[in-house]
């Protein structure tokens, strides 16, 4: 079977083939641009689980990924990055379909940094390398040698959100293949046709069959794959409520578990700054995606001398934003993704303004967006930092401008929250940044500029944004165990007895 944008009908990929659900259920694709149909696609469950952990599981043992050079392996990554920009505008229109994204946006930023991160842990597979450790133990005899060794963990599951559904999936299939694991990746039931699209590229590019497996399914599909005893790792990226119950789950097995969680991120303006330049990315750090990005700067602290002038601007971009169909490369932000989120985000409009706070732009649905999930860009003013839009994870295209006077309010405020995923500081003082760097709490910290991501440097969150990290090294090593080896060189080994 081939993914493709005409797909009506998918099956799970296990072992390298298309098969249907054991249970010959399936489940309904939703196109939040129309809300119709758009693909019936196979409901895994617990049996489904078993049959792809097992063939993972062989596929580990018997070594048919690690046992390829790691320069060959490396070339097999660097072929599915090939892959994936080649085939751009399929994935494009895929992403669209299901998800609603902006086709621009999936063509010109998520499919190339997805392709980017491919390239990056291509370039890793010789990185999992231990070292040589001098030998000290006071009173042992001088000849030993000491040193570690990195072993890929086993069968990884691998659990993403609908945000970015080919984003996602990289990010924890490339560094998972890299280090030598194994993996069963769940993708979100709202997304599934991108995941099997990019298992569909791996085997093209030659990753054998049984190393990657794509299952789609509802919640319980990912709690059978986190409570399986033949998993040791689990990389979940979604709401910090999730996040819990896999914890939770991961427990009794002490699994090895990296969850990139929620955020409220604050997006800091001071006096100081290039209004203009902070307005337009501001409008980024919010919109992009209509706002269903989890790093999204949904909390934007001006400082009050220049608030007026700042938010005037804002507003005036933000009222400027085309709304509609993500097929239509004019439009800036498609719908979002479900009638659940819709409801959700127009209860938080109502919240806000309930609140106290001031709309300023948007609240509604625009006239001639269509039938689908569509919201205009909202922005809310005079927002109190103890409100629920400025403390609640919304997901969606609404934006709250807060005021502060100085340095020391603005930390406090930036920091006054449960997450810690990432920030933003504008200044032209270099020092005044870089003090703020040191005193936000957040995983990411960006200084006059919003959103800009590499693959080389890891990404994740502080407070209950997460533990662990996605992306750089850091990732790799998160699917690696360090074994110590210790070898006696002497002509009789050392004893107490």
């Amino acid at each position: 079977m081939t993914i493709s944008a005409d797909t009506k009908e998918t099956s799970l990929f296990i072992d390298g083939n298309w098969k249907p659900a054991a249970s010959g259920e399936t489940f309904a694709v939703i196109d939040p641009a129309t809300g119709e149909v758009t693909a019936e696609v196979a409901n895994a469950g617990e049996k489904d689980v078993d049959i792809a952990v097992a063939s993972a599981l062989e596929a580990f043992h018997d070594g048919r990924w690690t046992s390829i050079p790691p320069l060959e392996r490396g070339r097999i990554l660097r072929q599915v990055a090939d892959l994936i920009r080649k085939n751009n505008m399929e994935l494009a229109q895929l992403m669209t379909r299901e998800n609603g994204m902006p086709m621009n946006m999936a063509m010109f930023v998520e499919i190339p940094m997805a392709a980017d991160a491919f390239d990056f842990y291509a370039s890793l597979v010789v990185q999992p390398k231990g070292e040589t450790l001098p030998f000290s133990l006071s009173g042992a005899p001088p000849h030993h040698m000491t040193w570690t060794m990195k072993e890929p963990i086993g069968v990884a599951g691998l659990i993403t959100p609908w945000n970015f559904p080919l984003l996602m999936p990289t990010w924890k299939v490339a560094p998972a293949l890299s280090a030598g694991c194994t993996a069963v990746l769940k993708p979100a039931p709202e997304t599934p046709l991108t995941a099997l699209k990019l298992a569909e590229l791996c085997k093209e590019a030659g990753v054998p069959d049984g190393v990657l497996h794509v299952l789609t399914g509802k919640d319980e599909l990912g709690k059978a794959l986190v409570s399986h005893p033949d998993v040791p790792k689990i990389s979940f990226t979604g709401e910090t409520a999730t996040g819990r119950q896999i914890m939770a789950s991961a427990a009794p097995y002490i699994k090895r578990v990296s969850l990139e969680l929620g955020g409220k991120s604050p997006n800091i303006i001071f006096d100081d700054a290039d209004l203009e330049d902070a307005a337009k990315s501001a409008l980024f750090g919010i919109f992009y995606n209509s706002g269903q990005v989890c790093q999204a700067g949904s909390r934007i602290l001006v400082q009050r001398s220049v608030y007026d002038q700042f938010t005037e601007a804002l507003v005036k971009q933000a009222k400027k934003l085309k709304v509609g169909p993500g097929s239509n490369m004019g439009n800036d932000l498609g719908p979002v993704i479900s009638k659940e989120q819709y409801d959700k985000i127009s209860d938080y409009i109502q919240i806000g303004q309930e609140e106290g706070a001031t709309l300023l732009a948007g609240g509604g649905t625009p006239e001639d967006a269509g039938d689908g999930y569509f919201i205009e860009p909202t922005v809310f003013g005079d927002v109190s930092p103890t409100m629920r839009i400025a403390q609640e994870e919304i997901f969606g295209p609404l934006a709250s401008v807060i005021p502060f006077d100085d340095d020391d309010e603005a930390v406090r405020i930036a920091n006054d929250t449960i997450y810690g995923l990432a920030a933003a500081v504008w200044t032209r003082d270099i020092k005044r940044g870089l003090r703020m760097a040191q005193r936000v709490k957040s995983g990411t910290l960006w200084i006059n500029t919003y959103q800009v991501l590499t693959p080389t440097a890891p990404f994740g969150g502080f407070k209950q944004s997460g533990i662990g990290r996605d992306l750089g090294t850091e990732s790799l090593n998160a699917y690696l165990e360090t074994k110590s080896v210790f070898a006696d060189l002497n002509d009789r080994p050392m004893t107490l007895f």
